[in-house]
């Protein structure tokens, strides 16, 4: 049996960015309940060189929607970065999975030598589609929303690595 280019990458970004939906709901309870200012939370970050929660989303939903639409062949929907609760990163989150379970697997399955090109510091990198989804996307992708995570733990939120990678069927 293989793993096609769909398998391996919209279902795991519909159920990762689910979860960290699920993580954001959490915080957004914790911080009520707790009278923490949500932009506290929203503000932090692990480390002062590093992104604060709210970019962390925002790039995960980007990577995600991103490589999509990119090994789809197409241009991905743009997004603002205008979030400023909770809430408002749900809704992005929301709108992302939307995007994404309108993707069909035939519009990225065969997409392993598709050329991907992509600006890494400044500089146009060349992909194949399947180096673009394994080497490229996937790391990032789980990089940012491991630190959204992260970052919430850090600060007192009450989740585990159960609300990360979510129940097992």
């Amino acid at each position: 049996m293989t793993l096609s280019m769909y398998q391996a990458s919209v279902p795991l970004f519909v159920r990762t960015l689910t979860n960290l939906k699920a993580i954001l709901q959490k915080a957004a309870t914790h911080a009520q309940a707790n009278k923490i200012d949500e932009s506290a939370l929203l503000q932090a970050r692990l480390y002062p060189d590093m992104f604060t929660l709210v970019a962390q989303v925002q790039i995960a939903s980007d990577v995600a929607r991103g490589t999509a639409a990119r090994l789809g062949g197409k241009e991905p929907p743009s997004f603002e970065d205008t979030e400023k609760s909770f809430g408002e990163l749900i809704a992005r989150i929301d709108r992302t999975l939307d995007y994404l379970r309108t993707i069909k697997a035939g519009e990225i399955d065969g997409s392993e030598a598709r050329e991907i090109v992509r600006p890494l510091r400044g500089e146009p990198k060349r992909f194949t589609g399947i180096n673009y989804l394994m080497q490229f996307a996937l790391p990032n992708f789980f990089f940012h929303t491991t630190t959204a995570y992260d970052i919430l733990r850090h600060n007192g939120v009450v989740i585990g690595k159960t609300d990360f990678i979510g129940a097992l069927d």
